[in-house]
């Protein structure tokens, strides 16, 4: 198999070569292969345990007697994320207390 690389690319593994760190060109881009195949690994686990959290949450937040947001428990994030927003402007122009009764810089 002939590979074709970019100028920049070919000095890297030149320069890999040159260092005694590998013996041969094909051991660099092997090696370089390798750790490709291991980062989408990764990256599928990511996937896979973010698309289980989702499922998890879009679980949560079904309407269900008894459930969580029967009870007040599952809350609309980007509310969520206004409320904090408010309380740190607040809390950095120094005004009282916030909505939950903490003084500033607690």
């Amino acid at each position: 198999m002939n590979i074709s690389l970019t100028p920049e690319l070919e000095e890297l593994v030149n320069e890999k070569v040159k260092s005694g760190q590998y013996q041969s060109a094909s051991e660099v881009i092997g090696v370089g292969l390798r750790l490709l195949e291991e980062r989408d690994r990764l990256n599928q686990t990511r996937l896979a345990e973010l698309k289980e959290k989702i499922r998890v949450g879009i679980e949560a937040s079904a309407p269900r007697s008894g459930s969580l947001r029967d009870r007040g428990e599952v809350v609309d994030g980007e509310a969520v994320f206004a409320e904090l927003e408010e309380d740190i402007c607040r809390i950095e122009a120094g005004i009282g207390r916030n909505r939950h009764g903490f003084e500033p810089g607690f």
